[in-house]
Formats: structure tokens, sequence, C-alpha cells
């Protein structure tokens, strides 16, 4: 069934068929082999589980309250890296022969490079929300499992990892896979905001109006936006910088900020709509360049620190 729908004109209508060909044809894998990748060895995945210390230490709350929600129905829990790479696992003393046998386990490798269609390596292919069903795996020796993913994003908006809820029942159909495909979304986004909240601890974050709960601005105490999850980028036309160019918030959100103004953060607001040139920064503000150097000195603004 595979092949034949690789070289079918179905191959270009379908999501699963398309990751099917990806498998087959950019990754040379074979659907029939039984045989699994290596594991990481011990000190990698430690490596691995030390770079990502943020990550986890919001999802490890969240991971347990999915699992509260899905484990009694035959499901584990999975958390993924970037690279397709399992930190970690919730599942049952029951389930855990099975999901072993399987190779649901920490440091083993999901990316579709690995294992072909698949929730973990295809939503990260993908970088969205997926349901790979027992029968469209690509591999014959994945076809034991249903999973439900969901990618998590970091907070400068790159793509850090997928969320997973892998079914062991047979008789987990799709209304059972939509249900707790919604329950993976909702965790996949808390993990986020988590996440975002923490690296930008210092910050006020702001919420954009509209936007699900998922555009979060970090805004520092001169109301400048400093930081934006995926969301707010995509909202806001932000592009993907990993440091994002300071702006006001009041340009963002149509001056509805509500902060108060204060003669440090008017200076860096017209310096940051200028793009850091003081001539034009100065001239935004009405005034001579010697000037707004004098206001600056007065407000403990040194340009070699912004």
């Amino acid at each position: 069934m595979v092949f034949s729908t690789i070289h079918s004109s179905q191959a270009a209508l379908s999501a699963v068929a398309a990751s099917w060909c990806r498998s087959a044809l950019h990754h040379g894998l074979d659907p029939a082999r039984s045989l699994r990748g290596e594991r990481l060895e011990a000190a990698e995945l430690q490596r691995r589980l030390a770079s990502h210390g943020d990550l986890l230490a919001v999802a490890e709350p969240v991971l347990d309250r999915l699992y509260a929600q899905v484990g009694l129905t035959g499901c584990c829990v999975i958390m993924a890296d970037s690279e397709g790479v399992i930190l970690q696992e919730r599942k049952s003393a029951a389930d855990a022969p099975f999901f072993e046998s399987s190779g649901l386990v920490s440091g083993s490798n999901w990316s579709e490079a690995s294992e072909g269609t698949n929730g973990i390596g295809t939503c990260l292919v993908e970088a969205r929300p997926v349901t790979i069903q027992r029968h469209e795996h690509f591999s014959a020796r994945n076809i034991a499992v249903s999973c439900m993913d969901a990618p998590i994003f970091d907070p400068a908006g790159r793509l850090a990892g997928a969320l997973d809820v892998s079914s062991a029942r047979a008789d987990h159909g799709d209304g059972m896979a939509s249900l707790i495909g919604a329950l993976v979304q909702d965790a996949a986004r808390h993990i986020e905001r988590d996440y975002f909240c923490r690296h930008y601890s210092g910050r006020r974050i702001v919420l954009a109006a509209g936007a699900r709960g998922q555009a979060l601005l970090a805004v520092d105490r001169d109301g400048l936006v400093v930081g934006a999850t995926r969301a707010a980028r995509l909202l806001y036309h932000l592009g993907n910088e990993v440091d994002l160019a300071p702006r006001p918030l009041d340009d963002l959100i149509g001056g509805a900020a509500g902060y108060e103004s204060s003669e440090r953060a008017t200076l860096r607001q017209a310096l940051a709509r200028s793009g850091g040139n003081v001539a034009a920064a100065a001239k935004l503000l009405g005034i001579g360049r010697a000037t707004f150097y004098r206001r600056m000195e007065r407000a403990g603004l040194d340009l070699s620190q912004e």
C-alpha cells in the first residue's frame, strides 16, 4: 500500500502520503524493515536533558497532568526534542512492556529520517499538530500504535520539540484520537506559555487580544517589546530573528499599552523607532541632536549598553 500510494496521484493530495514519499524517496527507508534504530547512550541522553533544562522544568508538571488525563486509557505521554529524540515519557507499569517493545522509550530517535511517518517525526517536519493512526505509519513495525502530537516552540519562536500521546488501544478510533489530540494541543500551548514566561521572568508579559492566549509579548520597563512568542511574531509580522529589535509596544497594539510616560521611555522609544539613529530620533522628538544627548545623560541612558 505504501509504495502504490507513493507512485500515485494521491501523494500530492494527502499529508500522510507526502510523508510516506519523504520516508521512502528522501530518507531511503524500507517500510518492511523490522530493526529499530539504536538508542542514545546514557551520557548523551543526559547531555540533552541538561541542555533542555528550562523547557523540561516547565514541561514536567504539564506532562504529569496530561498523563493523569489519558494514562488509564492505555496511552503514554512523551516529550521529544526538535530532532525527534525522546527526552521523557509517562506510562503505566502495565503498559510499559508494550511501549518499550515499540521503541517508545527515552533516548530513542523518532524523527522521520529514522522511523518514517510517525506522530513525533511528522509533527516536527510539518511544525503543526498531527495525528498518525496505526495504519498510517510508514514502517510496518509501528502500526500497533496511534499517535497524537503537537509542536512546541521556544521563547524565540523556534521549534523546540514535540508533545506526543501514543495509544496502545486498537479500539481508539477517530473520535478518541480527536479528543486526545485536543488535550495534547492544549498541553503544548501551556508548556509554550510557561516556557516564555520563565525566559522573560523579569519582564512584563502582555497578551494580545483575540489570539487564543498564545500571542505573548515581553515588554521592558520603558515599554519596548523585547520578546515575542511564535504566535505574536506571526500576528505582528515581527520576523524570525532570535533577538528582536526593540520596538515600542504602542506601535504594535495601537496605543493601548497603558504605560506611564517617562523621559527614559520617551528617548528609548524614539531610538527604537529610528533604528538607533540619534539624529533621526531627535528629529522625531522635534529637538536637536545635542539636546537629545543631554536628555540621554540626565536619564542615565548609555547607547553602548542599549
